[in-house]
């Protein structure tokens, strides 16, 4: 399915007036005096693209009838071509050299890594799948509170809250009736 777009290049049709055609095209693009003079600035300006033919019809016709010399071209198809990077080579920090000692060292990658060169790296394994990670925690343990001087009140005593005032009287509904 072809695709089209809508070209401005500042002209208008033959017999409008180019003020009423500012006019009508600041009014239909809501656009202010900056937009509308680098709209008639006579530089090919792409309106609107990837339009079916019948979108492009209605936006070629919607300028026209405001006096603006629009073209309705059809897009290229669009094919992109995507180029894969080649698979990076092993990075120089996996590359591990073994001393006699058997201690791991980093091989640095750049100058900035080469600073870390003298630094010691532990000889580290992998865990086996599932393994925890952390050390276990210790369970936890109740904080110690004495409460030998507190003491529970039998259910239903006035604990001093204050008390609601008594319910007003109901509303009168005698004048309400049901149809």
């Amino acid at each position: 399915m072809p695709f089209y777009e809508i070209v401005f290049s500042g002209q208008v049709l033959e017999g409008a007036q180019p003020d009423n055609v500012k006019a009508n095209l600041a009014r239909l693009f809501q656009a202010d005096a900056q937009r509308m003079a680098l709209l008639f600035s006579g530089r090919r300006l792409v309106l609107k693209n990837n339009l079916d033919a019948q979108a492009a019809e209605k936006y070629r016709s919607t300028l026209a009838r405001a006096g603006a010399l629009v073209e309705m071209l059809e897009m290229p198809p669009h094919i992109e071509e995507v180029e894969l990077a080649p698979p990076p080579d092993a990075p120089t920090w996996l590359k591990k050299a073994r001393p006699a000692d058997g201690r791991l060292q980093v091989v640095p990658r750049d100058n900035y890594m080469a600073a870390f060169a003298a630094v010691d790296a532990p000889d580290l394994s992998l865990a086996e799948v599932g393994s925890p990670m952390q050390d276990p925690r210790p369970a936890p343990q109740a904080p110690r509170l004495d409460l030998t001087g507190l003491s529970l009140a039998p259910a239903g005593s006035d604990m001093g809250q204050a008390k609601k005032p008594p319910a007003g009287p109901p509303p009168d509904t005698s004048h309400l009736k049901l149809r």
